[in-house]
């Protein structure tokens, strides 16, 4: 049997023995360190910036700084606010795959609503670095258009240092692999064969590179953060009336939520709930800023405050009321902080529901006698974003640099950039939890550029409840509405794992609102196609009158005689007409009078879309177009039959008037809703059903199509 030390001989080609790396070449027999010696841990320090760029109008700014490696954002800082020689003390802990990509670190101005304000940038060559050895670094910040402009320095202190731990167990898994290698070929295979020993070299070095990911399976972020804006209180007047419109902004890192606008108050009710991700282990600040509506100028600034999460203890809620600084009032929020749902990253050789451990134990986690445990817990879902076929190609070198973004509601995660690559493959798997069944998942791509906006290339919507198990699919990708395709597919292969009673008991509670969703804007395509679903409501409404009033008229003895009975046994309700609020007489200028016109056409087009959607809606589940809701809405009329039968209809009214009346007395910051639109608020509409359809892949499209095609 050959030794491995033998090969000294059989090729140039460096490898593995007793901890040396040999170079068959005969040039040197030193132990040195190896090509790409699995990872290394980057620990900086962001001390300080001096005389950075002022962007805001009073002659500062609130910088913040992001870390980026190949492309990827690897650390926020805290944002300090009006001030250009910011102190942060600030540090953080990465880990390298290699030295090649250099550390990207940008600078930006924080402005609130707003798209924040480049303030410079600046590379660290990480291969200049000296290991294990703190260096102070002093970075010029540059912006690359301005190339001349003093944007100011960065400061920082950096230590560099390899995994010598993964190093040392993936060096004895090369050379336990060599031996069994080895022993499978005689001497004359191996001094013979050049390219055998170069592929097992290889073999190793890959084998080592999928070892040394640590960040394979881990968690993105580290606990959720539940908020509910409840009510502000005594806010300050910034109306001529006497009054204001008042609405809240939340920031929480790069997270952000808008409230909704509650007219004419200084002490609105909100009554809204929504989560951030929490990824900082001591909590970070939320930045609340109040603001008051202003059509046609720019919004009023009522006050700010903050929230310090760290100074908050986790699972329990906290009832906070807060002071707004530079304005008058109060707002009333609950806080309240929870460990980490189960969202994770994973390569496709690491897979949950391969695991027969693991699946049973997510099975087992949803099994129907596990009903009334964590209610908010529904189900597990598992993506594996696998390639992508025929992208549209973004750069002017007919390429692309995509990446691929999954959410599901406000979870929202993405895999690495594949660069110059019309064809990429991820091989990623992304696991979450589901808190409604009737959620969409939405898959959308994208061209990287560095110093800007990512480029759209494609998205698919596909509800949950379509999701055929293990079944990997190559779906068409469409434009940003959905309404159409654009250049490409994409595979995927999904698993949805729910308990069912959960799924239905949590239909009919409000529906998650996602906070990263665009404002509506004024389109005339988009009012034109609202109006024509609203009069498509209103004939349907036309023809049942006409249906009713064939009933008075006779045309149909037996359907007139049957109607008769029915109308016998029923109690007409008397319509109440609400009082409509007196118009405002101030008198405005010209722009403000057709910004106005334009917030009125907004307001139109939404109620339209609202109307016609519930309108279908109603249609929709009728016509079984999502079958479990269908289902639902079945089992629940015959429980209601079966109650009805039983108690008598007095006492099932008395009993939810109690309830109502009480609501308030026993949970006073509980927020309103109604079961009912609750449910039908689920259902799609005609226009989600036209997004959500998934359109047939042309299969003379595919580039491996088209390379056999050509050898044939």
């Amino acid at each position: 049997m050959l030794d491995s030390c033998k090969l000294k001989s059989a090729c140039n080609l460096p490898f593995i023995c007793n901890k040396k790396i040999i170079n068959t070449a005969g040039t040197s027999n030193a132990e040195v360190p190896l090509a790409d010696p699995g990872m290394y841990q980057l620990d900086i320090t962001l001390r300080r910036g001096q005389s950075l760029a002022a962007r805001d109008r009073g002659g500062t700014s609130d910088p913040y700084v992001k870390f980026k490696i190949g492309g990827k954002e690897v650390f926020r800082s805290k944002i300090i606010h009006k001030n250009l020689n910011p102190v942060w003390e600030e540090k953080a802990c990465i880990l390298v795959d290699h030295l090649r990509e250099p550390l990207y670190i940008k600078v930006f101005d924080y402005d609130f609503g707003l798209q924040d304000d480049f303030m410079g940038s600046a590379f660290l060559d990480l291969t200049q670095l000296e290991l294990n050895r703190p260096t102070d670094v002093t970075l010029t910040l540059k912006d690359p258009h301005y190339p001349d402009h003093d944007l100011g320095i960065i400061l920082l202190s950096v230590i560099l240092t390899p995994k010598e731990g993964e190093s040392r167990d993936v060096t004895m898994l090369m050379r336990k692999s060599w031996k069994r290698s080895s022993k499978e070929l005689s001497e004359n295979e191996v001094v013979g064969s050049y390219f055998s020993v170069k592929s097992l070299f290889w073999r190793f070095q890959t084998q080592s590179l999928r070892l040394s990911d640590l960040h394979r399976k881990s968690h993105l972020w580290r606990g959720i953060v539940s908020i509910t804006l409840i009510e502000g209180r005594d806010l300050k007047a910034m109306d001529s009336n006497g009054l204001s419109d008042p609405y809240v902004k939340f920031r929480l890192g790069h997270q952000k939520y808008k409230s909704k606008i509650m007219p004419k108050t200084l002490n609105p009710q909100w009554r809204e709930q929504f989560d951030f991700h929490l990824y900082e282990e001591r909590g970070g600040v939320i930045d609340i800023t109040a603001w008051d509506k202003d059509a046609g100028k720019r919004d009023d600034f009522i006050g700010r405050c903050q929230v310090d999460l760290s100074a908050l203890s986790r699972e329990q809620t906290h009832k906070l009321e807060l002071q707004l600084e530079e304005g008058e009032g109060h707002l009333v929020l609950l806080v309240t902080l929870t460990a980490s749902a189960t969202v994770s990253i994973s390569d496709l050789s690491v897979n949950s529901l391969e695991d027969q451990k693991e699946r049973e134990e997510i099975l087992k986690r949803y099994s129907p006698l596990r009903i009334f445990h964590n209610l908010k817990d529904v189900g597990f879902l598992q993506v594996k974003v696998i390639r992508a076929e025929g992208l549209m190609a973004a750069d002017v070198t007919g390429k692309s640099d995509p990446f691929c973004v999954v959410e599901l509601n406000n979870d929202r995660l993405l895999t690495h950039t594949v660069y110059k690559n019309l064809n990429p493959e991820w091989n990623k798997v992304f696991t979450f939890n589901i808190k409604d069944i009737h959620s969409v998942l939405e898959v959308t791509v994208y061209d990287e550029d560095r110093d800007r906006s990512a480029d759209f290339l494609g998205k698919v919507a596909i509800p949950l409840l379509s999701i055929q198990n293990g079944e990997q699919k190559a779906y068409v990708l469409k434009n940003k509405q959905l309404t159409g395709p654009t250049k490409g597919v994409i595979y995927l292969e999904i698993d949805v794992i729910f308990n069912a009673v959960k799924a239905s008991l949590r239909t009919l509670i409000p529906k998650e609102q996602k906070y990263i969703e665009e404002e509506n804007r004024l389109s005339k395509q988009l009012l034109l196609r609202n109006f024509i679903r609203m009069k498509r409501c209103v004939m349907v409404l036309v023809n049942a009158a006409y249906y009713v009033n064939s009933c008075f008229d006779w045309d149909s003895p037996p359907r007139s005689l049957a109607a008769f009975v029915v109308v016998e046994d029923m109690l007409e309700d008397e319509e109440e007409e609400d009082d409509k609020d007196d118009k405002d007489s101030e008198k405005k200028g010209f722009i403000n009078k057709i910004y106005a016109i334009q917030e009125v056409c907004v307001s139109v087009q939404n109620i339209l879309d609202e109307v016609a959607s519930f309108g279908e809606r109603i249609k929709n589940t009728f016509n079984w177009t999502v079958p479990f809701l269908s289902w639902l809405a079945i089992v629940a009329l015959c429980v209601f039959t079966a109650i009805l039968y039983c108690i008598p209809l007095r006492y099932i009214v008395l009993v939810w008037g109690i309830n109502k009346f009480t609501k308030k007395l026993r949970s006073p910051y509980a927020i309103d809703n109604n079961e009912l639109l609750d449910f039908l608020s689920r259902v799609p509409s005609d226009v989600q059903v036209v997004q959500y359809q998934e359109l047939k892949p042309d299969p003379s499209h595919s580039p491996y199509k088209r390379k056999k095609n050509n050898l044939g």
